[in-house]
């Protein structure tokens, strides 16, 4: 049974237990992660570049997921990227050093392999979604990148325009309209870094249409969506966040709101962000999703998926 989502653990959750959760949870991984970034001055692996843009050509709607919130999306004759990470590490950078946590599985690929999209949209400034070093690696002037409001000055110069949209913005990009919304997170890039925006994208185009939620937690705010052909949400990291990121079930229930044929679940098994065992965000929405599990796009990392529209 889906939980309300304002309750949690069956009563009603105060600010003070959330502070107090959160920093418990923070404290049985970031101390351990920050002295092994200290101790490692490994750097990432290095890939073979894959021509992974060029895989995109023959279809219409196509995705890849990369691992955590990263996702790969050809539509139309438009390339596309949603917050490449690709990094060993997210965090700070201190010198040469990433300061963060390691990513439990590798990247399928380096950043130059996706150096050329057409666009690459951030949904917000966390490290986990928007990684200056992946973002360094795929400068180029033919790709327009587009983040929230007060984000901007965040992406690495080299790109050919940066475009901040808030709440209701519409951006052209050639045959795609990209259009911002607000999901239930917050945005920020440090601790006290509470001003900048946070969004979630619907993207239509002739040959289909897709929904990137972004980290939110349950909300009916994307209720008045019609017609779209893939949804794309987060469904981990939800113990203690389940306030700020919705549980497997809260997708499964947002998802059949917005009435989208496909689901792609993202934000799971590559980061430990939080308390959750690595393979229960999956196993909780296949139990959920029951009969309808034909549904839910399951690609391995890297792997390309064609999704039929019929249009």
């Amino acid at each position: 049974m889906d939980r309300d989502p304002e309750i949690n653990g069956g009563a009603r959750t105060k600010p003070k237990r959330l502070a107090r959760d959160a920093v418990r949870s923070s404290l049985r991984r970031y101390p351990s992660q920050l002295i092994s970034a200290l101790r490692n001055s490994g750097t990432d692996p290095d890939h073979e570049p894959r021509p992974v843009l060029d895989e995109l050509l023959p279809h219409d709607l196509a995705v890849s997921w990369l691992g955590h919130a990263s996702v790969l999306l050809g539509l139309g004759d438009q390339r596309m990227v949603v917050d490449p990470v690709l990094s060993r590490r997210i965090g700070p950078r201190v010198r040469t050093r990433t300061i963060g946590i390691e990513r439990l599985e590798p990247a399928p690929f380096g950043p130059d392999s996706l150096r050329g999209v057409d666009a690459i949209l951030i949904t917000h400034a966390h490290f986990d979604h928007l990684d200056r070093e992946t973002l360094m690696g795929m400068t180029d002037e033919r790709t327009t990148v587009i983040v929230p409001k007060r984000c901007g000055r965040l992406v690495p110069r080299g790109f050919g325009r940066v475009v901040e949209l808030d709440e209701g913005g519409v951006f052209e990009l050639q045959d795609t309209e990209i259009r911002a919304h607000a999901p239930r997170h917050w945005g920020a890039r440090a601790w006290l870094d509470r001003s900048r925006g946070f969004s979630a994208y619907e993207l239509r185009h002739g040959v289909g249409n897709v929904f990137f939620a972004g980290d939110t937690a349950y909300t009916d705010a994307f209720d008045g969506l019609e017609d779209i052909d893939l949804a794309v949400f987060g469904i981990g990291a939800y113990n203690p966040w389940e306030h700020m990121h919705a549980t497997p079930e809260q997708v499964w229930r947002m998802f059949n709101a917005i009435g989208a044929s496909r689901l792609l679940p993202v934000h799971h098994s590559t980061f430990e962000l939080s308390d959750e065992p690595k393979d229960e965000p999956m196993e909780r929405l296949i139990q959920v999703a029951g009969p309808g599990i034909g549904r839910v796009v399951t690609p391995g990392v890297g792997r390309l998926v064609q999704i039929e529209t019929g249009r």
